[in-house]
């Protein structure tokens, strides 16, 4: 018996850069959102007197040794569970490698979901604790705890401080209409942080307010559209160092009384045409009034030029049937487009496409359908 995992995929709504830390990594805020395209990922576990995890895919370039994360994530599972187990894990591979669709991540995530399925039934008892789960998911890689929760989550520190947030909306609906567009060069992230630094020159001091503005801005701006009271996440952000970033989170916008938080104000929320907007049927069109943006474009859009033109054709200013939002997804090389219709997402298809860059219509995914649909028959 095996237990298959739908292994989905995400988008980064927007991500603002902070200063590098003393361990290499950036300080950043994103507001992750998942999508319904997928890898499948199917899991064998049995208790054996020894730990031996074998891996396998559909895709030759998917590494099948420690360096993929989820054998990595099964590893660190059966450890922290105190069980020896044979592990058989496939991945079907169907989303891009270097994508910036965290596909790597979800497959780690999907591992750890798959296994203590398998092992619920071998050693009943021996499930991980949610905060055990998501301290091994932050270990792994920092997109990996944002897959532990699904739907709309606000990632800090390096990403794998995850707070899941109200669900995105366009016209009441938590399912927006969507297009990814998958060209075949692929960017790397350690290389896209290089070029920011080298473009930047960002002071390694993480105490000066000044580095954090982007950050802090950003942070409070999803915290006032969302409707989130989030003062524990302005703990944590402290605890780890990251000064500024959460500073003002806490005061959520009073729908009825526009205005009066930091926050934008209700009458400020009009685009292409739309009334007034509810915040609670329209949150996706109140953050782009904000200005949301991915910083990775500054600099991937420099190295790789074609990508700018493909984010123009999927926005279709021009067309008649525009993007709510477009953009890169994490450092890429996906970008993605948001629609009002069917109709309009399928328009922005066949606009890349007739460029000969392969794209896919397909929806934003609420927490609940996550849940849901993730286990595949």
């Amino acid at each position: 018996m095996q237990t298959r995992v739908r292994s989905y995929s995400k988008i980064n709504l927007g991500l603002a850069i902070g200063p590098p830390r003393p361990d290499g990594f950036h300080a950043l805020s994103t507001l992750y959102q998942t999508i319904a395209l997928h890898d499948v990922v199917s899991v064998q576990a049995r208790p054996s007197a020894r730990s031996r995890i074998l891996l396998q895919s559909n895709d030759s370039r998917v590494p099948t040794d420690g360096r993929n994360t989820a054998i990595r994530m099964v590893e660190k599972a059966l450890d922290r569970m105190g069980i020896t187990a044979e592990v058989a894990l496939h991945i079907q591979k169907n989303l891009p490698i270097q994508g910036g669709m965290g596909a790597g991540s979800a497959n780690a995530a999907a591992a750890l979901i798959g296994l203590e399925k398998e092992l619920e039934r071998e050693a009943p008892g021996k499930l991980l604790p949610p905060a055990d789960r998501l301290a091994i998911a932050a270990e792994v890689g920092s997109d990996v705890p944002l897959f532990l929760i699904g739907g709309a989550v606000l990632g800090s520190n390096r990403g794998e401080a995850v707070t899941p947030v109200t669900d995105i909306t366009y016209a009441g609906s938590t399912e927006i209409h969507a297009v990814m567009a998958i060209p075949k060069v692929g960017v790397s992230t350690p290389q896209a942080f290089r070029d920011w630094d080298q473009s930047f020159a960002v002071p390694s001091s993480l105490h000066n307010p000044q580095t954090s503005s982007t950050l802090e801005k950003l942070s409070r701006t999803y915290a006032s559209i969302l409707q989130q009271d989030l003062d524990f996440a302005a703990v944590k952000d402290a605890e780890s160092g990251a000064s500024g970033i959460f500073r003002t989170f806490g005061h959520p916008l009073e729908v009825g009384s526009p205005g009066k938080q930091q926050g934008i104000s209700r009458e400020q929320l009009h685009t292409q045409g739309e009334a007034q907007i509810d915040l609670a049927e329209n949150s996706l069109l109140a953050l782009v009034r904000t200005g949301i943006e991915n910083d990775f474009e500054t600099v991937v859009f420099l190295q790789h030029p074609p990508l700018r033109e493909i984010k123009r054709q999927l926005m279709g200013s021009d067309s008649g049937q525009p993007a709510i939002l477009a953009g890169l997804s994490g450092s890429g090389s996906a970008l993605f487009g948001l629609y009002r219709s069917q109709g309009d997402a399928e328009a922005a298809q066949q606009r890349v496409q007739h460029d000969g860059v392969p794209a896919i219509v397909t929806k934003t995914l609420p927490r609940p359908l996550y849940w849901r649909n993730m286990f595949a028959e």
